[in-house]
């Protein structure tokens, strides 16, 4: 199927000019002495924590990232290209959760765990890790050695890391290169990714870019992360915030490029149109993704480099009408814009404050939902049938006709959605999607083994785990 588009091409050459303007004249803030020397060793404009970027400097370094990367799983049957159809990243940055007995409350290390779980178990779920939900019930300074464990303990697919100071990054990369076999063989691989968060407007600040630095040098892969707030952060006008966060991802995009040349990004515009009567964050509107689709074309049709989409998210605070609505209409503008990576895909409510678990479920459905429609017609069902019809002829049925005999299990089927008579789904009980979503998300985290990891790395993982608690402990003592 053809993309969604939201601006002409013309338009995309525009956007990119805008941006190179920004980056020469007005800088971008990098808060890191390390940062700023490369920058300073590399020819750009550096006085005090401003950068500014000449055009060529940019130019220079856009040409230099791939246009795809293999994101190493330590099952290699999870193994995926990102740059090359999607994946689906897991939920992001929550902090209570919908949990399955309908109660709306503070998540839990169990709740992360079971999260890890269920995007392990299903087919619809590429991607894992992340922080779908923070884990309250964990010592802040030692929270990520726990995130990190409970990924490793219960899933095999690729990994998404979570951006947090820099030791803490360097815990999370150990703890992988255990598993993997070591950091010869982590190194040569691309197991994780991390978000690399812009402060808006134009400003990167300490923490993700120690982050950034830690990933990079380890071979790991950053995706550069802008969410301006339309009116608030950034200009009221749509193509005034794409031009805004185009140029704060292609600033961070050099930084990559003078740090390992040629090394994987992922450009990730992330924009929300402000709810202007509160000048609140809105993840429901349906300017927020026109927004961003523009940038996704600059990243698609002009940079050509690997693109992620914010997508699965609404304001609503239950899995209602409000949250299928909204999440459809975000997970589908953000899957047929083509990009390459949607986050916060599963799960979402309250504008990426609560996770949930019916959700989780329900929102797999509409992304299968939303794949069947962007294959489009194909195979079998591009056949004319005109034998077909005329064997029929007038007033007769298909049915026993050879093809439908052949294909008729091919058809898409709902996962939590009821197809029946009314009198059937009386017999099963009169239960909604939430309901069939919640004993669907009961039966996976019955069935998910104890553990995928074999018991001697399982052991060096929580040796490591304590020389990393001593190392906190000490350091905050001191």
């Amino acid at each position: 199927m053809k993309k969604i588009r939201a601006i002409e091409p013309d338009m995309l050459s525009k956007i990119h000019g805008a941006s190179l303007k920004i980056l020469e004249e007005t800088g971008v803030l990098f808060h890191h002495d390390e940062v700023l020397e490369i920058f300073k060793n590399h020819g750009a404009k550096v006085q005090n924590k401003l950068v500014k970027l000449s055009p060529e400097l940019v130019e220079k370094c856009l040409e230099k990232v791939p246009a795809t990367f293999t994101w190493k799983a330590r099952n290699d049957k999870y193994t995926r290209t990102l740059g090359d159809g999607y994946l689906l990243q897991p939920a992001a940055g929550t902090v209570k959760v919908h949990d399955l007995d309908g109660k709306i409350r503070e998540g839990t290390l169990k709740d992360y765990a079971n999260f890890q779980k269920i995007y392990q178990a299903g087919d619809i779920y590429d991607l894992v890790g992340m922080i779908p939900v923070e884990p309250k019930d964990v010592d802040p300074e030692l929270k990520h050695l726990y995130m990190m464990y409970e990924t490793l303990k219960h899933t095999d697919k690729p990994v998404n890391g979570f951006m947090t100071t820099g030791n803490q990054a360097r815990a999370q990369l150990d703890m992988m290169e255990i598993v993997v076999g070591g950091k010869k063989v982590f190194e040569k691989n691309h197991y994780m990714a991390v978000s690399i968060g812009v402060t808006t407007p134009l400003t990167y600040s300490w923490d993700p870019l120690e982050t950034m630095l830690a990933y990079v040098k380890r071979n790991q892969v950053p995706t550069i992360l802008c969410a301006p707030l339309a009116g608030v952060t950034s200009p009221y006008s749509m193509l005034g915030t794409a031009v805004l966060q185009n140029a704060e991802i292609l600033a961070g995009i050099v930084l990559v490029q003078l740090l390992r040349p040629g090394h994987p990004v992922v450009y990730s515009p992330s924009a929300a149109a402000a709810n202007m009567r509160t000048c609140g964050f809105s993840t429901g509107s349906p300017e927020s993704m026109l927004i961003n689709i523009a940038n996704i074309q600059m990243g698609l049709d002009y940079y050509h480099i690997p693109v992620r989409a914010m997508s699965g998210f609404t304001d609503a605070k239950v899995p209602d009408f409000q949250a299928g609505a909204e999440t459809m209409q975000n997970l589908m503008l953000g899957m047929l814009s083509g990009a390459h990576l949607l986050n916060e895909s599963v799960g979402i409510l309250d504008n990426i404050l609560t996770v949930s678990y019916e959700k989780t479920i329900l929102d797999g459905e509409i992304i299968s939902r939303i794949k069947r429609l962007s294959q489009g017609i194909s195979g079998v069902d591009r056949d004319l049938c005109v034998e077909s019809i005329q064997h029929v002829g007038h007033g007769g049925s298909y049915l026993t006709e050879p093809m439908t005999v052949k294909n008729c299990r091919n058809r898409w089927v709902p996962s939590t959605s009821f197809w029946g008579t009314q009198e059937e789904w009386e017999k099963k009980g009169s239960q909604d999607a939430s309901h069939r979503a919640n004993q669907i998300a009961r039966q996976i985290l019955l069935d998910a083994p104890d553990s995928l990891v074999d018991p001697a790395l399982d052991k060096a993982l929580l040796r490591y785990m304590e020389h990393e608690s001593q190392f906190i402990s000490k350091k905050i003592k001191s």
